[in-house]
């Protein structure tokens, strides 16, 4: 039986037949498929201006720059998502400051935020764990009451919607990811919605070296930006993805849905948040009840690999890795990220999925946990 990957990206002929016609263009970079990849992504986010990257993280970077954060300043977001999500804090010079998660979203408990808000504060950083949108009426209000600059961090809830609005389509600043696993892909890249067209000549330096081209074909400097530009090649990818949005979200919950009707919770599974209208289900995550099985995670999941199953772990708690133990943080500050970090695994789900590939997944988690839980070798 083949391997059942935990993701993987769905490309047609089309796709293929464009990546091909850009090779032999001989245009490989920045060109006329990122200006219509840009416009495209502007069109389905109620016409924002949206500026593509070769990363979700560099959408991240760029949206610090963009607000001014200075070292010193302190950057407000939670300990469970991609490291990436508060490194680029700390090569910004701020300090990133964490805020336990809610145990049933998973997302960042906006009612403690509060408490974490000091003189230094400048701006909060919300991760759409999974593609469940951050609650951004709650967030919102925070945010102005503290006078705070928002990044959401929706580099997974691409598709995803809050009350009938496209996530990206309002807000401050909105940082996407189109990495392979991500529901739509350009391979490896992202994109930044920007708040108004006021920031989009910063935005554009900050992205290629700070580099501002004359028409007598000269060139001037006056930021050091860096090498974050999308290429012609990862932008054609991104507009054969684009017309199947819709479907793969569709799909995607679908699958979730038959996750939700077979698994059995009685065995101690603690499963995601139901949610089937504003979530994109870029990932079906459980969270093993570790406390009272025999065997560790790494264990289960290779147990899972045995039956051709490959599960994922998204993500472990960013505030108990080295770099920011050695900042002063330890276990027990945020104990909801630290168990379900701990504990958590990714199921396989993307479109290409069948409903028997759901099935087969749930029957083989139930097999192995119970044997977990008796400590059957």
């Amino acid at each position: 039986m083949a391997l059942l990957p935990f993701t993987r990206p769905t490309l047609d002929e089309a796709t293929i037949d464009a990546v091909t016609a850009v090779l032999r263009s001989g245009w490989l970079t920045s060109g006329p498929n990122v200006q219509a990849f840009e416009r495209e992504l502007s069109s389905m986010l109620d016409h924002r201006p949206v500026r593509s990257l070769n990363s979700g993280t560099a959408a991240l970077e760029i949206a610090l720059d963009l607000i001014g954060i200075q070292p010193g300043d302190e950057v407000i977001t939670t300990p469970l998502s991609w490291v990436a999500t508060a490194n680029v804090i700390v090569l910004a010079g701020a300090k990133p400051v964490f805020v336990d998660v809610d145990p049933v979203t998973r997302n960042i408990d906006l009612t403690q935020i509060a408490h974490a808000i000091t003189p230094r504060t400048r701006a909060i950083i919300a991760v759409d764990l999974a593609g469940l949108p951050v609650d951004r009426d709650a967030l919102y209000a925070v945010a102005n009451q503290y006078r705070l600059r928002v990044i959401e961090d929706a580099a997974q809830s691409f598709g995803a919607n809050w009350r009938g609005r496209a996530i990206g389509s309002f807000g401050d600043l909105v940082a996407f990811s189109f990495h392979a696993n991500k529901n739509i892909t350009t391979g490896e890249g992202g994109c930044l919605v920007l708040p108004d067209a006021t920031l989009v000549p910063l935005c554009e330096k900050l992205r290629l070296q700070g580099v501002v081209r004359s028409p007598d074909g000269g060139m001037e400097v006056d930021v050091a930006g860096g090498k974050f530009n999308l290429t012609d090649i990862a932008a054609a990818i991104g507009l054969g993805q684009l017309p199947h949005l819709a479907e793969f979200t569709a799909r995607r919950r679908h699958l979730a849905q038959q996750y939700f009707a077979q698994l059995d919770a009685s065995l101690g599974f603690e499963l995601p948040i139901a949610d089937f209208t504003h979530s994109n289900w870029h990932m079906f995550q459980l969270v093993l009840p570790l406390s009272r099985m025999k065997i560790s995670r790494g264990e289960f999941i290779a147990r899972l690999r045995e039956r051709e199953i490959a599960l994922g772990v998204h993500y472990p708690a960013i505030h108990l890795f080295q770099l920011y133990r050695a900042m002063g943080y330890h276990e027990g500050q945020f104990p909801h990220a630290e168990r379900i970090g701990a504990g958590t695994i990714t199921l396989p789900l993307f479109p290409a999925m069948h409903d028997e590939d759901v099935t087969r997944v749930c029957r083989a988690l139930h097999d192995t946990l119970q044997d977990a839980l008796k400590g059957i070798a």
